[in-house]
């Protein structure tokens, strides 16, 4: 049928009218980045050890288990039947790269960061459970699981196993990210998503999108803290969002590189798309604002010499530029990929809702909650250590 419907250009078939995946799809990919990206730069102190940002070591820790908490939530709301996600644990189908989203969410929720979360907290929680009374012990007490031994060989032993939960969770890190690459680069109908380099594109993108997450919060609470900064740390972490940042640009400029080189029937339909319905979110937003300008302010920092407050100033800049582009990214890839006819022949635009189910209303709430969840949990375990706080001794 030729389309007349407004927003609608060209030849277009009826099941193509409408988008099937929203907002809370485009969501769900960004979120799980924030995660995967945030555990990276925790591991650089845990395996790696880089000392300089052990600062942010516990902060990235927390990060990435609420945001973690939240990341089915868009799946969830998207499904009419929600309750039916239990299906996927009770009738497991290994062929399914969706269906096995929730094998590796809770093997890696459960067995690997609240693991290590728990034994890197383990002494606080026992000093806690010791230094408390009533309800707020028992709360404590069921966190330590009954047991208060913080002797220097039990101490020891945490180490040691949360080491090797960490280099277990790398992988996996990278296995909760890389699958959603792997889900759109293997829809071979799709030529928008069809490449074999998108698992590594969106693995990469989740990195610099964790990393400069953590920086912010980073600034933030010392900010809301009135704690002087470590710049060592600051520009340490700047300087590993610089690097993750080039390579993910890289491989973004390759895929584009090979599909100008190829050039196959999909190409010029792809390419006035991306000069009409997507210039502004992909030529503006994602390219210029969210990686040229960070990347530029990022490597000026490398090259040219600035004062702390200057250094902190940008860095803060080019982070928030950072997410605004990755989430660009993710929009582009979702969105992006249901504006074009399977025809080649047509357009259509995506109309967003607000109050609606999967509308922008939801997706607000959405991206509000993980930080809700964060400040519970610096309540509850605070990554930072009391100044002047004496240590209490271990029970003999």
């Amino acid at each position: 049928m030729e389309a007349i419907l407004h927003g609608v250009q060209g030849y277009m078939y009826p099941n193509e009218l409408e988008l099937q995946w929203s907002i809370l799809i485009v969501l769900y990919p960004f979120i799980t980045g924030l995660v995967a990206g945030a555990f990276i730069l925790a591991s650089l102190e845990r395996v790696f050890k880089v000392e300089a940002v052990k600062p942010t070591y516990r902060l990235a820790l927390l990060t990435a288990l609420a945001f973690l908490i939240v990341a089915p939530l868009p799946l969830q709301m998207h499904l009419g039947h929600p309750e039916r996600a239990f299906e996927m644990f009770l009738t497991p189908h290994t062929t399914s790269a969706m269906a096995m989203f929730g094998f590796v969410y809770l093997w890696y929720l459960m067995a690997v960061l609240v693991v290590e979360i728990w034994l890197e907290y383990r002494k606080d929680i026992v000093l806690a459970w010791r230094g408390s009374r009533g309800a707020r012990r028992l709360f404590y007490g069921i966190l330590a699981l009954g047991s208060d031994n913080i002797s220097p060989r039990a101490l020891a032993i945490d180490e040691k196993v949360g080491k090797a939960v960490t280099i277990v969770g790398i992988p996996s890190a990278f296995l909760l990210h890389g699958y959603v690459g792997f889900i759109f680069g293997s829809v071979k109908a799709n030529p928008w998503w069809s490449s074999p380099l998108m698992p590594v594109v969106f693995l990469f993108s989740a990195m610099v999108s964790g990393i400069a997450l953590v920086l912010l919060m980073y600034v933030f609470f010392s900010w809301l803290r009135r704690t002087a900064v470590d710049m060592l740390c600051l520009d340490t972490v700047a300087k590993y969002l610089l690097y993750a940042f080039l390579i993910d640009f890289s491989l973004e400029m390759l895929d584009l590189v090979h599909r100008i080189y190829e050039a196959d029937e999909s190409f010029r339909a792809l390419d006035f798309m991306v000069h009409t319905r997507l210039y502004v979110s992909q030529i503006v937003i994602q390219i210029y604002i969210g990686t040229l300008v960070p990347l530029g302010l990022l490597a000026l920092t490398q090259f040219a010499r600035f004062g702390e407050k200057a250094r902190k100033g940008i860095y803060t800049f080019a982070a928030c530029l950072t997410l605004v582009g990755i989430f660009a990214m993710r929009w582009n890839v979702v969105i992006g990929g249901q504006l074009f006819s399977k025809s080649f022949l047509g357009y259509t635009t995506y109309k967003m809702g607000f109050a609606t189910r999967e509308g922008l209303l939801p997706a607000i709430v959405l991206m509000i909650l993980p930080f809700v969840l964060l400040w519970g949990l610096l309540k509850l375990l605070p990554p930072w250590e009391k100044e002047g706080a004496a240590e209490v001794q271990p029970l003999a």
